[in-house]
């Protein structure tokens, strides 16, 4: 399963029922919402908390790339706050178009345990904050998309398969049918880049937290099993092969490669990587390196104001020391 699902994502909207939505609060009332979701949340588990305000770009970027945080969540600075686990494992957007966004992300195809955890975040939330709900629509969000449960549960896929086969398309528009929806590396309107999507459940109301999940974890197995056998079509060209090989020589010796290319080419290597044909690698350290890489991250690691065409060589660097 780890072959394809490279991680799981449970995330619940909520709000707090003597507050107005964010997008009719304030600077001081969100501050002070914020302050009071904080306060609740470090009474439960130890978070280090972000001001939004008080970071670079570069360091809200790579938030994003580390899927930490929604593109969303750094279009405005003002009044939102992150709270972040010390493993990373959970965080807590506060003032995005909800409240309280608490996700929880982890590796592999583990959907139950995820939930779990974010669940009981949750109710010991609950128990100190007074969220709005109601009987007749359960949890009131922002966007009526999120009614119901607010939770949207996500799993990440590399699917290089399907995608050279072009049958990511076609699935797509079916997923729609069964309450699901397909795509790219950031959620919403984002595009595929290395192979890599995002499956998540669509429908929040009129059906329970446990029943989206198994939905969800059903579709997942059988496309799963779809993109197994694809790999087994294509890896019988002996072209295929040859390109997966070409691509890590490419990632060992280049000396500038921009981030489109590199995740390509590792999405190529983490194909061969599965299929074994390469010994001295682990998906762990490729699933790894595709978000090191990424330009932001890039640029936090090197801690430098680097032009596109620098920030392409120390990729090249970076990647040249990892993997040789």
């Amino acid at each position: 399963m780890k072959n394809v699902v490279v991680s799981t994502r449970i995330r619940l909207a909520r709000n707090l029922s003597d507050y107005p939505f964010p997008i009719r609060m304030n600077e001081k009332v969100k501050s002070e919402l914020a302050d009071k979701v904080c306060d609740a949340a470090k009474t439960i588990m130890p978070f280090d908390r972000i001001d939004m305000s008080n970071i670079t770009k570069t360091q809200a970027v790579s938030l994003v790339e580390q899927h930490l945080i929604s593109p969303e969540f750094i279009s405005n600075s003002e009044g939102r706050v992150l709270l972040l686990s010390k493993d990373k494992t959970i965080s807590i957007m506060i003032n995005e178009e909800d409240h309280i966004r608490l996700q929880v992300i982890m590796p592999s195809l583990c959907l139950e345990e995820a939930y779990k955890v974010a669940d009981e975040l949750d109710t010991k939330l609950s128990e100190k904050l007074k969220f709005a709900y109601s009987d007749k629509l359960g949890f009131l969000t922002q966007c009526p998309t999120n009614l119901g449960t607010g939770m949207r549960a996500s799993v990440m896929l590399h699917l290089p398969a399907l995608k050279k086969s072009r049958a990511v398309d076609r699935i797509g528009s079916n997923l729609t049918k069964l309450g699901l929806t397909i795509r790219g590396l950031y959620g919403e309107s984002s595009e595929s880049i290395g192979a890599m999507y995002q499956l998540s459940n669509q429908v929040s109301l009129g059906i329970s937290e446990q029943s989206a999940i198994e939905n969800l974890k059903n579709i997942t197995t059988q496309l799963v099993t779809q993109e197994l056998k694809a790999r087994d079509r294509i890896l019988s060209d002996i072209s295929v092969v040859d390109t997966i090989c070409r691509s890590l020589g490419i990632l060992k010796t280049a000396r500038r490669i921009d981030h489109a290319e590199a995740m390509n080419l590792l999405s190529n290597v983490r194909l061969g990587v599965a299929n074994k044909l390469f010994d001295s690698l682990s998906l762990d350290s490729i699933d790894e390196l595709m978000c090191d890489i990424q330009p932001a991250c890039i640029l936090q690691r090197f801690s430098a104001e680097l032009s596109p065409s620098e920030r392409d060589m120390k990729r090249a660097d970076y990647l040249r020391e990892k993997l040789n």
